[in-house]
């Protein structure tokens, strides 16, 4: 049994974990959210070769996914499925591609950062941390960018914030999901989340206020969930970068990469 291969049971699981309904179509699966959870996607069937998939697989799934309104997401590991490139893109679809890491299980534990802790499901700072990767992953890249404080107040107050602070305190509650922040007189300038499916652990969301980029926070932030995750019991913790400096970053926590993680949607229209 490999690294893939874990990684593979846990895309398959974590979904069903998080509540989404399984919709067969043969060699690629479709998860679709229920209530507020996560916006999910399509990605090969678990056990099937990738060979298996055609362009018209693709557009089955995709109309269904309009159909029911949801995005038009297809996820896989490109050396697990490393046909189904060809597939999304004969179908029409755009391909992003992310360093896929895991943890060195011998890497040494980093030092605590004093501004980093753990948020409960009662945390007041809750809607805050809700909002920070949002607004961190509308300006992509470890570069510093404008939104601050006022940004972020902003952002807390739309509805659709606290409807994601609902869902995220319901996981925090059930243990689905631990979540740490970085904290500065009271404000939080960084945040993330892990969400464990058995003992494979996957970091995700860790995002920095535009404005508090370049501090060392994300790593912070990384290495308390590590922690936490470990605690608990996790044997793989794993993440994908956002881009290749990213990745160096994720690098000085103990993250080594293992693979590529691909992502398909439709093309941004031509401005």
């Amino acid at each position: 049994m490999t690294i893939l291969d874990d990684l593979e049971r846990y895309y398959d699981s974590a979904p069903r974990a998080g509540g989404a309904r399984a919709e067969d179509f043969g060699p690629l699966t479709l998860f679709v959210r229920q209530g507020n959870g996560w916006p999910y996607y399509a990605r090969p069937t678990l056990g099937v070769s990738s060979r298996d998939v055609q362009a018209a697989d693709v557009r089955r799934v995709l109309e269904r996914q309009r159909e029911l309104g949801v995005p038009e997401a297809f996820e896989w590991v490109a050396e697990t499925s490393p046909s189904l490139r060809a597939a999304v893109e004969a179908a029409g679809l755009h391909v992003h591609a992310y360093p896929l890491m895991v943890l060195d299980p011998e890497a040494e534990p980093a030092a605590p950062h004093p501004e980093v802790r753990l948020v409960g499901a009662a945390d007041p700072l809750l809607l805050s941390a809700v909002a920070v990767p949002a607004l961190a992953f509308a300006a992509p890249g470890t570069a510093l960018g404008e939104a601050g404080p006022a940004e972020l107040a902003a952002k807390a107050a739309e509805p659709e914030t606290e409807s994601r602070r609902a869902h995220v305190s319901a996981m925090l509650d059930s243990g689905r999901t631990a979540m740490a922040a970085a904290v500065r007189d009271g404000v939080v300038l960084c945040a993330g989340q892990y969400i464990p499916v058995g003992d494979v652990a996957e970091v995700v969301g860790v995002g920095t206020l535009p404005a508090a980029r370049r501090q060392g926070l994300a790593l912070g932030v990384t290495a308390a969930l590590v922690a936490e995750a470990r605690a608990r019991g996790a044997r793989t913790v794993f993440l994908s970068a956002g881009d290749e400096d990213v990745a160096r970053i994720y690098g000085r926590a103990g993250f080594r990469r293992v693979a590529t993680a691909l992502i398909a949607e439709p093309a941004e229209p031509a401005a």
